[in-house]
């Protein structure tokens, strides 16, 4: 029996289309590790080769982040362009969780939401339409201009 290529799999089952459609959340760890990788091989696709690292590592990220070049290499269809881009994306994977996330302003009275947008109407000659995207706890979420 032929093995199926990505691109004869369904749309909702090819891991950029998927993430497309549904984000990068909907999709596993081998589906993403797929994207890394691009491509796979005559024997495998790509999913099929990022899960077999992944089984390597014991489905753990912590581990596959601690993987060099030379651990990645030594599976078959991972060259050193492949294990560089995965090697690079683990390392921005850490400094992302190493960076302080920036606390959203929480407006809960009228004069808190003036400080938080005086800045960018104050010296206006016209009116503007604003809308603040508040979460369950008041804290800014987004803020839209609505109209000019």
């Amino acid at each position: 029996m032929a093995k199926l290529t990505i691109t004869q799999l369904s749309v909702d089952d090819r891991p950029r289309e998927k993430m497309m459609m549904h984000g990068a959340r909907a999709l596993s760890n081998a589906e993403l590790l797929a994207i890394l990788i691009g491509s796979g091989s005559v024997d495998e696709t790509a999913i099929e080769l990022s899960q077999r690292v992944l089984n390597g590592v014991d489905n753990n990220l912590n581990s596959l982040g601690k993987y060099d070049l030379k651990q990645l290499t030594a599976y078959k269809g991972i060259g050193e362009a492949k294990a560089i881009t995965i090697m690079a994306a683990m390392e921005l994977g850490r400094r992302r969780r190493e960076e302080d996330t920036p606390e959203r302003p929480q407006l809960t009275t009228s004069k808190a939401v003036y400080d938080y947008m005086a800045h960018r109407l104050i010296d206006l000659p016209h009116e503007e339409f604003w809308a603040i995207l508040l979460n369950r706890s008041a804290r800014v979420i987004d803020t839209v201009m609505v109209s000019k």
